[in-house]
């Protein structure tokens, strides 16, 4: 039977956030309805509620989240009612060239629940990355929920679902980190510093954080940096270079989506190695590089895509890691809040006076 769940809208391009009443219902063939115990306010919510992913208005916000299976439908076999879930937006289908190919994490037909929550009147939302999980409840395709350890707190193992995934798996899938590299980040916000976790997960032994704000780069200090870097001081390339015996670094991770920093980071790395695009950019944003310097600096030049992770391998793995205490996701829980503040969270992260709000619900 359908239920009725508050949950936080975005209406309009650039207006505030409303909490509504949603209706949620019963889960079909390959879905299940998630119970959300907590949810991240990232950046990506924020960028749908400001028109910048597209104008699906209204949209039902909130993606990186943690909860409980309530109920799946028919052909369901992977979760069960009761199952701690953390959900995801790459629900692999396995039956791409990409998936065909071996390489899941890049499958190219990603499953969302088929089934439309709605307003009360009526009104079909779009899911935030096909989740929507500002919400008591939300319904998702089954495979956009992946089972980890239920001994990991909701506020940090939500966390998994975008941001710090993002971060970790730039450093440590996409860039392919190991032991005794030299890593720069540039961008100390949530996705940066977790990358410049998984760079020290990775075993790297420098680790130089670039930022202009001092407060992100003393965040940066707890997640693994050995040096950081004000670039309204200093030129951060030269300082790298510096800091690298002047060679430049063997991973440079850019974090931010601007041009000026993606430039930067290539020209701080070594020769042969390896830029990384983490953060998103503008549609509108262009670049340009020397071509002579693209082929003789070698090397590669790389994006990451959800840190070109496979939820099913890379969530358990790093849940235990965090129970283990080797994973430090508690340093980017800045506050909990409840589902009214959304809004006010939203500002906050454009003040730059946060990591992660955490919405409890």
């Amino acid at each position: 039977m359908p239920q009725e769940v508050r949950g936080v809208i975005a209406k309009a391009k650039g207006e505030p956030v409303s909490v509504e009443t949603i209706i949620i219902p019963d889960p079909g063939p390959g879905e299940a309805v998630v119970k959300v115990q907590a949810c991240g306010v990232c950046h990506t919510d924020l960028h749908y509620r400001e028109g910048g992913i597209n104008d699906e208005f209204p949209f039902l916000l909130g993606h990186e989240a943690a909860g409980v299976v309530e109920s799946v439908g028919e052909d369901v076999t992977d979760v069960a009612p009761g199952d701690y879930v953390i959900l995801n937006w790459r629900a692999v289908c396995g039956q791409c060239r990409s998936c065909l190919r071996g390489k899941p994490q890049y499958c190219f037909a990603t499953h969302n629940a088929t089934q439309k929550m709605t307003l009360t009147d009526g009104t079909e939302l779009s899911p935030a990355l096909g989740i929507g999980a500002f919400c008591e409840k939300t319904l998702v395709a089954a495979g956009q929920c992946t089972k980890v350890d239920p001994a990991a707190k909701p506020e940090v193992a939500g966390l998994l679902g975008c941001g710090v995934m993002a971060g970790i798996g730039a450093a440590v899938n996409t860039g392919e980190v190991g032991r005794g590299d030299t890593v720069a980040v540039f961008g100390c916000g949530g996705v940066g510093n977790a990358a410049l976790e998984g760079a020290r997960l990775a075993g790297a032994k420098t680790i130089i954080a670039v930022d202009i704000d001092d407060t992100k780069l003393e965040w940066a200090k707890g997640f693994g940096a050995t040096h950081t870097i004000n670039s309204t001081n200093v030129d951060p390339v030269e300082k790298i270079r510096e800091l690298t015996d002047g060679n430049g670094v063997d991973v440079a991770i850019e974090a931010i989506g601007l041009p000026q920093t993606y430039e930067q980071a290539f020209y701080a790395r070594d020769l042969a190695g390896t830029v990384v695009l983490v953060g998103v950019p503008n549609p509108t944003m262009e670049i340009k590089l020397p071509f002579i310097e693209l082929f003789g600096r070698g090397g590669a030049l790389k994006s990451s895509w959800y840190g070109d992770c496979l939820p099913s391998r890379d969530f358990p793995m790093l849940i235990d890691l965090y129970l283990q205490g080797r994973l430090n996701l508690d340093g980017f829980v800045s506050e909990t809040i409840a589902i009214d503040d959304v809004e006010e969270a939203f500002h906050k992260m454009e003040r730059g006076e946060v990591l992660r709000s955490v919405v409890i619900i």
